[in-house]
């Protein structure tokens, strides 16, 4: 492998086999981090607990008089749902 110049940074070329290994694809997000004994470490990033963290930074509490009553919304069925 070679290092080569991507703009003002520097690059390696993953190649397909490593890449499939990694369950990566061109577009993810990845950590690359300096391993102690002078290694490069790259790790697909977690994209469950990415995901997470925005279902959580997304979410709003209800309201406290909130409440749901299943047995009327199981009888609603499925002609609330649009396409069906």
């Amino acid at each position: 492998m070679q290092i080569a110049r991507w703009g003002n940074s520097l690059a390696v070329r993953i190649p397909a086999d490593v890449a499939r290994a990694l369950g990566i694809k061109e577009g993810d997000d990845v950590d690359v981090t300096a391993g102690d004994d002078g290694t490069l470490v790259l790790a697909p990033r977690d994209r469950r607990a990415a995901a997470l963290a925005e279902i959580r930074r997304l979410a709003r509490p209800l309201p406290a008089d909130w409440k749901i009553d299943f047995e009327t919304e199981n009888l609603r069925g499925p002609d609330i749902v649009p396409g069906k």
